[in-house]
């Protein structure tokens, strides 16, 4: 388990550069934390950490999935905060992604949390003031090195 802490918009996306430089095809990215947490600054940085310098992020909330397009993988960007169940998972056409050779990044995890695999990386993002964060990375233990 790694525990980082941020005080910035821009430091909470700088970390999550660091965290996208060690994604590899087929990771699948497990978001826990409130509104206004830091998740999609977050994944800004995990985009851009990734390689997908030129991709443009915002919270899928009203699209449910944002698709980041590199030359070497596609990130797929969910908002699960209005799925509640089976039926709307499968409503978002999620069993159709192609996760073994990109890597999904999901908000709102909890509300589908049974139907993550075991090798889910888990990332929770708490609020500790206006500014500052506390970001959990659990999972995937290749990660430590990006932060000594």
């Amino acid at each position: 388990m790694i525990k980082i802490k941020t005080h910035s918009r821009e430091e909470t996306v700088n970390e999550g550069k660091k965290f996208g430089a060690a994604l590899r095809k087929g990771d699948i990215v497990a978001f826990r934390g409130g509104l206004g947490a830091g998740k999609t600054a977050f994944t800004s940085g995990l985009v851009l950490g990734a390689g997908l310098d030129r991709a443009e992020v915002s919270s899928p909330t009203f699209a449910l999935v944002n698709e980041y397009r590199g030359d070497e993988l596609n990130i797929y960007h969910f908002d699960m905060y209005r799925i509640v169940s089976e039926e709307g998972l499968e409503s978002t056409g999620f069993f159709d992604y192609d996760f073994d050779d990109n890597i999904a990044v999901i908000e709102w995890s909890e509300n589908i949390s049974e139907f993550l695999p075991a090798h889910t990386i888990y990332v929770t993002i708490d609020t500790c003031g206006e500014n500052d964060r506390e970001i959990t990375i659990e999972g995937g233990g290749r990660y430590a090195a990006y932060w000594d």
